[in-house]
């Protein structure tokens, strides 16, 4: 859907195009928990899915214009730690719903009694696309009352037609970064899903428990580093950092998934704290590499996320053959992928320091 919303983008405009995936999202959650059922739960996760797309396509030229092309990466860290605070907050939500949901009688509490409600007895889970839908609703809302200013993107910044496409892929860096879009976003998700099967699987551990909240300081871990990484983008190059958190990344997978419960409760999440900078960086490496199509390129980027959904299914997969171990060891090639950015990446325009008044290569 990401390269078809770029197209949209041009068309209707940045606001419509902040509305409808807000719009498809609440639609998506609300039909589910009012008909949950299987068939209905694969066109929702796709309606979702879709809107949060159109979300990315939108979102980062916009950010890229109104805040500098030479501020994008620091600025992108910004809205990863946003990411970073719900993702962190996201399994504690669910481990209390659920928790809280399953004996729950009545009484005191406003939002279990309006849940309990609406929510059987048996898919306590659900209560979370119930929040959903309101959080979507919420922002339908406040978008539709805010006034946007005009930005005023240049030829260059807008997403084109399909020729515009056609014209990037034929640059070689525009696949190098979109497989390291695919590889940064499976690479996460390959981790975030998969750490609670593994520390039950291999250390007993409760995934409804102990597995959500590891879950939760992965996250939580990977908004703490987009802080740190907000003083380090302005301090190095964002090369260098990019190099320096895929072998710390590395090697604290290598201890998650070979030590005791103990250390990989604890080495799961530092993992999060060191890719906690990559999707920024990779994201304003590839579109200060270009020197025109930004829009259109963002488009081809976003479609990268698709990462997210085969790498943990090339991990699962594995698991099944080999162990989930050694699956999670496939890892390791998205990460090598990701390190070697750092290496062969030439920006047009480098991310600006501290230390330099001109930055351009």
């Amino acid at each position: 859907m990401s390269i078809p919303s770029g197209i949209l983008v041009e068309k209707y405009g940045e606001k419509k195009m902040l509305l409808v995936p807000f719009g498809l999202a609440f639609m998506g959650a609300v039909v589910f928990v009012l008909i949950p059922s299987l068939p209905i739960y694969i066109i929702s996760l796709f309606s979702i899915g879709a809107g949060m797309a159109m979300l990315q396509v939108t979102i980062n030229p916009l950010l890229r214009v109104s805040g500098g092309e030479e501020h994008f990466a620091f600025n992108s860290v910004i809205a990863q730690l946003f990411f970073g605070g719900a993702s962190y907050l996201g399994p504690y939500l669910y481990s209390y719903l659920v928790v809280s949901l399953k004996h729950y009688s009545g009484g005191g509490n406003i939002l279990l009694d309006l849940l309990s409600g609406v929510v059987p007895v048996n898919l306590s889970w659900i209560s979370v696309y119930w929040v959903s839908a309101v959080l979507s609703l919420l922002m339908i809302i406040v978008i539709a009352q805010v006034r946007f200013p005009k930005l005023k993107f240049k030829e260059d910044e807008r997403a084109g037609g399909w020729g515009s496409y056609l014209q990037l892929v034929k640059n070689k860096y525009v696949i190098l970064y979109f497989i390291g879009i695919f590889a940064y976003v499976g690479t996460e998700q390959g981790i975030g899903n998969w750490i609670s099967e593994f520390l039950s699987q291999y250390h007993g551990l409760d995934p409804q428990t102990t597995g959500a909240e590891t879950v939760a300081w992965f996250w939580g871990l990977l908004t703490l580093g987009c802080l740190l990484g907000l003083i380090f983008l302005k301090l190095f190059d964002s090369r260098k950092i990019l190099l320096s958190a895929a072998v710390l990344a590395i090697l604290c997978l290598t201890t998650a998934i070979l030590s005791n419960g103990d250390i990989a409760t604890i080495a799961f999440p530092l993992t999060g704290f060191f890719l906690s900078v990559m999707w920024s960086i990779i994201f304003s490496l590839a579109l200060n590499s270009v020197a025109e199509h930004h829009g259109s390129f963002s488009g081809i980027l976003c479609t990268g996320i698709i990462g997210g959904a085969i790498i943990p299914l090339i991990v699962g997969g594995l698991a099944d053959i080999i162990g989930l171990r050694y699956g999670i060891m496939f890892l390791y090639i998205s990460l090598a992928y990701i390190l070697s950015i750092g290496i062969w990446a030439k920006p047009l325009i480098k991310n600006k320091t501290i230390f330099e008044k001109d930055n351009l290569s």
